[in-house]
């Protein structure tokens, strides 16, 4: 049985790229470049790189870069979108529960989720930053983004997907907040590239600085450090506050 996110990126890759959270790339992709120190000899490899905004503008920029995604969908139109651009991406279908790779990467990123946080249990969540780690070189860099469990205590994520909603194509509703899980459920609704409208059984786990830290030390990662993402805005002086939905953490091997 097919899980909702799999579902939902069958054909929804154009409609995806016109989503208001998608359009903070270049930017983004400034703070990854200066976290690396520019240096263009580095392999980056982008996990549950979607569409291929960050691998294809950070290949723009001189990089090598490997993405990865489960989708066919979003891989294609990846492809699509590279060679659109004139650029050499190494674009792979991969479940990142099971990444392949192993000592080959200076950078690993996993930005607007890259598929943690997305998966049905904590076990499944914590193999896709294992196989993170896993394909770093020693010295290699970790950067990830993932839903900042403090922001539900003092907000009402139903309001805040309904304010995101409005300003793109997805629709969110019935919204339950499970404080045992620290899953959002919710039912989303979209029209896919095809016209085809999908109602999506969905939930999310929202994690805790705290959580983050003992995860990434149990994977012998080193120089946690966990900020505010802001879209777009990525940056170290950002302090993680209860207003941030999402949050930025950075680690080394």
């Amino acid at each position: 049985m097919k899980q909702w996110y799999e579902i939902l990126f069958e054909n929804y890759a154009r409609k995806y790229d016109e989503e208001a959270f998608v359009q903070g790339t270049l930017g983004e992709c400034d703070f990854v470049e200066a976290e690396v120190n520019f240096n263009k000899q580095i392999n980056i490899l982008d996990v549950g790189c979607g569409t291929g905004r960050h691998a294809i503008e950070l290949a723009k920029r001189g990089y090598t870069v490997t993405g990865v995604d489960l989708s066919q969908a979003q891989i294609q139109r990846a492809r699509e979108k590279a060679e659109a651009q004139g650029v050499e991406v190494d674009f792979q279908v991969q479940d990142a529960r099971e990444l392949p790779f192993s000592d080959e990467f200076d950078l690993v990123i996993l930005i607007c989720e890259g598929g943690f946080s997305l998966m049905e249990t904590d076990e499944m969540n914590y193999r896709i930053l294992e196989g993170a780690a896993r394909a770093l070189k020693n010295g290699g860099k970790l950067i990830f983004t993932t839903l900042n469990g403090l922001f539900p205590l003092f907000h009402s994520v139903k309001e805040f997907l309904k304010s995101a909603g409005e300003k793109g194509h997805a629709d969110y509703d019935k919204n339950s907040f499970d404080l045992m899980t620290f899953r959002d459920h919710n039912i989303t609704t979209i029209i896919d590239d095809a016209g085809i409208k999908k109602e999506l059984q969905c939930n999310e786990r929202y994690y805790v600085p705290s959580e983050i830290t003992w995860l990434l030390k149990s994977l012998k990662l080193k120089n946690i450090g966990i900020f505010g993402a802001k879209l777009g805005k990525f940056s170290r002086e950002h302090k993680l506050t209860t207003d941030d939905y999402e949050m930025l953490v950075i680690a080394e091997k």
